[in-house]
């Protein structure tokens, strides 16, 4: 067992004066005690390994010296500026916006363009729109995709974009996405974090949050649900983790925060890198969903796809609270998965024409699954304004209710459920009940 109490405080004067290029990836055994060093000391973890059992940080060498005087046993390690930039293919904040407006003009009839608003400095936070009326609201179920919250995992938006150009292109052409364009609306914003990208191609390849005063704040420890509630993130402003002074403090937090409340998503994914597992809600030990026989099952399927590892942030990394999966769950019943894409083989920065294509070709089963997942098991339909609430959900022939959700304001609800037998409640103004509902499919009550 590492002993790391009386390490803290030191450690923390380190962060607050070094910054990544200063640094070297080290790898170690992945073992409960190396993680509570690591977190304990607020070191950067980057990333690990299942398959091989590993767990790799980003370490200055003053931060260095203080693992090895406790004798851990470190298993390789690699000064950063050995990799200061990733290649010059992945996509810059300006690529983006030129990318986004590109498709719109190509497909004009299946896609609308919007900013959902600015960064800190100014830049606009793109998003595209995908479906077959793009510009009219459908009561169609939402999927959501999003990439860069953390500006130096520059694969993310490789994988959104990747999407958003094998939709566009192979609709009319492909059953399939036909299908999924024609009854769904798919949203994408392919990078959230654009200050603190620019700011990873201009100053610090290994720059990891936004650009506040400097020092910066993890967007993906700021949101309000669960803030600063179970030691998952930091109140130190160097540490890659720090959380902000407030939740919900930034404005490209904000911007997220107003877009899911607009859209309401059914499912979304956050890509992030690097680990190759699934994560899904809650980010706190031990809190598992209310509804985990569904999320955490469809999170399963997804890993088995990607033949990536599934589970909590808890179970899998560490705590980690102020996450948007949190948020997005307990606000708005969203159903949310973050995929960690790449080994520590490849890292923050993989080699473009080695890693670029195999990744997202890799990757696409995940979100093709979900998109096939919005049209059932579950409930899907639309009822009368003012009329129902809440729908309660019971397991056929009990009375414990195993799931409320709250109908949106324009009436519609999409409720995504294990295959099984159910007996429904739509409550409200009104009430209705509806015993033994088999659901294998979708299956719709339009009140």
């Amino acid at each position: 067992m590492l002993n790391w109490k009386g390490f803290l405080a030191a450690s923390l004067l380190i962060s607050g004066s070094a910054f990544a290029t200063d640094g070297m990836i080290v790898r170690f055994d992945l073992t409960n005690s190396m993680k509570t060093f690591l977190r304990a000391n607020e070191f950067d973890i980057t990333g690990v390994n299942y398959n091989t059992n590993e767990i790799e940080a980003l370490l200055t060498p003053e931060e260095l010296k203080i693992i090895e005087s406790q004798k851990a046993n470190i298993k390789f390690s690699f000064p950063q500026k050995l990799s200061l930039s990733p290649d010059s293919e992945y996509k810059n904040p300006n690529e983006i916006e030129d990318f986004i407006h590109a498709i719109h003009a190509k497909y004009p009839e299946i896609t609308e363009v919007k900013s959902i608003g600015k960064s800190l400095e100014g830049r606009d936070i793109w998003a595209i729109k995908i479906s077959d009326n793009a510009d009219i609201d459908e009561h169609e179920p939402v999927f959501f995709v999003n990439g860069m919250h953390h500006a130096r995992e520059v694969m993310t938006p490789e994988i959104t974009t990747d999407m958003v150009e094998y939709l566009t292109s192979n609709y009319g052409k492909n059953a399939e996405v036909t299908s999924w364009v024609n009854n769904s609306e798919i949203w994408v914003i392919p990078m959230l974090n654009v200050d603190g990208n620019n700011k990873m191609w201009t100053e610090d390849s290994m720059w990891r949050k936004n650009t506040r005063n400097g020092f910066g704040v993890d967007i993906n420890r700021n949101y309000p649900t669960g803030w600063n509630s179970c030691s998952g993130s930091s109140s130190n402003t160097y540490a890659q983790d720090y959380r902000g002074a407030g939740p919900g403090s930034e404005p490209e937090t904000q911007a997220m925060m107003n877009f899911v409340a607009a859209i309401k998503p059914v499912f979304s994914i956050s890509y992030h890198s690097y680990s190759e597992i699934v994560l899904y809600p809650y980010g706190c030990r031990p809190k598992k969903t209310p509804t985990e026989e569904a999320v955490e099952s469809i999170g399963a399927e997804i890993a088995k796809k990607l033949d990536y590892k599934p589970g909590t942030p808890w179970e899998l990394l560490y705590n980690a609270d102020g996450g948007d999966i949190d948020w997005m769950y307990v606000e708005h019943q969203v159903i949310p998965y973050v995929i960690e894409v790449n080994s520590t083989f490849a890292g923050f920065h993989p080699n473009y024409a080695r890693w670029r294509d195999k990744t997202v070709l890799r990757n696409r089963p995940g979100w093709m699954h979900l998109l096939n997942k919005l049209q059932g098991p579950g409930l899907q339909g639309v009822v009368g304004v003012g009329d129902y609430h809440v729908i309660k959900i019971m397991k056929a022939g009990e009375t414990k209710v195993s799931q409320t959700y709250k109908i949106n304001p324009d009436g519609s609800y999409y409720v995504i459920l294990k295959p099984g037998t159910y007996d429904v409640s739509f409550e409200g103004r009104k009430t209705q009940k509806f015993t033994g509902v088999d659901v294998k499919a979708k299956r719709s009550f339009n009140l």
